[in-house]
Formats: structure tokens, C-alpha cells, sequence
């Protein structure tokens, strides 16, 4: 019979990826000092681990989803948020370690002020592919899904927003950081 331990840690003994880069951030993170005004601006992209409350505005507020009802969000926020979490989420250590608020969902602001510390595309449910994707290989079931091409279109949008007409100037070292970092 083999052991529990070693059924648990993936092929040939090895963490899974997503296991070995939580522990990446998480030792970065134990060992980082605040590092305010390092980094203006923290952004986000992908499903429910990273939703701070996107999926309430494409999905409506639609009580019979769990996560726009307690129990999630009452230990730390003693509400409802929209995040598929009863807490806070990585993001929210990293832009704490960094100094900043908490990154708002994109869908929640208007203008560029409710985005001058950055901003959440993740989105829960949300697909690293298109629906075309799957409709093209027979599976027809996904409706007009979320997915990481529409999440960087709205950030394409913001950067519309934050920095009209001035990419390379003003915006572009504060993106260019975190392409090495946080990508």
C-alpha cells in the first residue's frame, strides 16, 4: 500500500505547479519588508482564486449563487463580496505587502481614479480559452464564459483610461515591472 504522502505530491514526488508557486510567493512574501512605493499599482487576472467581486456584475446579483451570500466574506469583511472566498484572497497579502488598498474588481469602477492602485480582471468560472475554443472542438455548453482574452481587453481599456494616448511615457515603467514580477 502506498503511503498517503507520496500520493499527494504529484508526479515522481514533485509539487504541482500550483502548489511550488503559491510556495514561491509565499516565501518572497515572508521574507519581503513593506515594500510601499515600490509599486503604484498591483493588476489581476484569472478565475475564482483571484475574483474580488467581478463575477457579481457579468453574472448579476443572483442570490442563489454562493458566493454572493454568507457564508463567504463573513469571517473578514462580515459580508457578502462576491469573492469565492470567506477571507481574503493572494492578492490581497501582496498588495497589503506592497503597501496598497485592496485591488477593486474592474467592473466596480468608472473612472481612472477608482483604478490609481490597480485593479482585478479575474473573474470566477473564467477560462484560460475562448468559447470559440471549445464550440470549434463540439463542446457547446459554455455560453459566453469569461475568458483571459476578455480580461485583457478590459485591461487594455484601462490602460485606455489611465493613459490616453501616453503608453510609452508616463504608464509603461509601471507595467513593465510587474511583466517581470508578477506575470
Amino acid at each position: 500500500m502506498a503511503s498517503s504522502a507520496s500520493g499527494r505530491a504529484g508526479r515522481g514526488g514533485l509539487p504541482s505547479p500550483a502548489a511550488a508557486a503559491a510556495a514561491v510567493v509565499l516565501l518572497i512574501l515572508a521574507g519581503a519588508a513593506p515594500a510601499a512605493g515600490c509599486y503604484p499599482r498591483v493588476f489581476s487576472f484569472g478565475d475564482s482564486l483571484a475574483d474580488t467581486g467581478n463575477y457579481a456584475f457579468v453574472y448579476g446579483n443572483d442570490s442563489s449563487e454562493p458566493a454572493l451570500r454568507l457564508p463567504y466574506g463573513e469571517t473578514f469583511f462580515h459580508r457578502a463580496t462576491g469573492r469565492f472566498s470567506n477571507g481574503r484572497i493572494v492578492l490581497d497579502f501582496i498588495a497589503e505587502t506592497l503597501g496598497l488598498p485592496f485591488v477593486p474588481p474592474y467592473l466596480s469602477g468608472r473612472s481612472a481614479e477608482d483604478f490609481a492602485c490597480g485593479a482585478n480582471f479575474a473573474v470566477g468560472g473564467a477560462t484560460a480559452l475562448s468559447p470559440d475554443f471549445f464550440r470549434d472542438r463540439g463542446i457547446d455548453d459554455m455560453g459566453d464564459q469569461v475568458h483571459l482574452d476578455m480580461e485583457m481587453k478590459w485591461f487594455r481599456e484601462l490602460l485606455d483610461l489611465l493613459c490616453p494616448g501616453n503608453l510609452a511615457g508616463m504608464c509603461l515603467p509601471f507595467f513593465t515591472s510587474f511583466d517581470s514580477i508578477l506575470v
